[in-house]
């Protein structure tokens, strides 16, 4: 990557975690929040795909990008890609993981799913008890 983080689009390949947090800040941005739009360019979303999993209407994601429920819904996301990627040790897999994988305890759906109805607690002991199935 050679311009700065906020001239840049994320890119999660060959990058791991801390790549991924540092490329979603926006240094346009008042404060400490993470990018919606540098966000939804990650997991290769559109913005309206990203409101809509934030449930917010599809103008709060450009015009209030630090509001309370889309910075919530972000910082939720990335709890869940966090710990998986602790798992995994590859942040790629993981975004494909979070998008894609069916997850039969619930219902085959997705982790993306889940942390859009609100579930990221039911995803991260699901993580945490494949983790303690891997050590033990």
């Amino acid at each position: 990557m050679t311009a700065s983080p906020a001239a840049e689009a994320p890119q999660a390949s060959g990058k791991n975690y801390d790549h991924l947090v540092e490329s979603l800040r926006d240094l346009d941005m008042p404060g400490p929040a993470l990018s919606p739009k540098r966000f939804s360019q990650a997991l290769n979303i559109d913005l309206q795909t990203l409101a809509d999993q934030a449930h917010v209407h599809r103008n709060t994601i450009s015009r209030a990008p630090t509001s309370q429920g889309v910075q919530r819904f972000l910082r939720e996301a990335l709890r869940v890609i966090k710990a998986s990627t602790d798992i995994s040790g590859d942040v790629n897999r993981t975004l494909f993981w979070y998008r894609n994988e069916p997850l039969s305890p619930f219902g085959y759906k997705t982790a993306e799913q889940l942390v859009s109805e609100g579930r990221t607690e039911d995803v991260l002991r699901y993580i945490a008890s494949i983790e303690a199935g891997a050590a033990g």
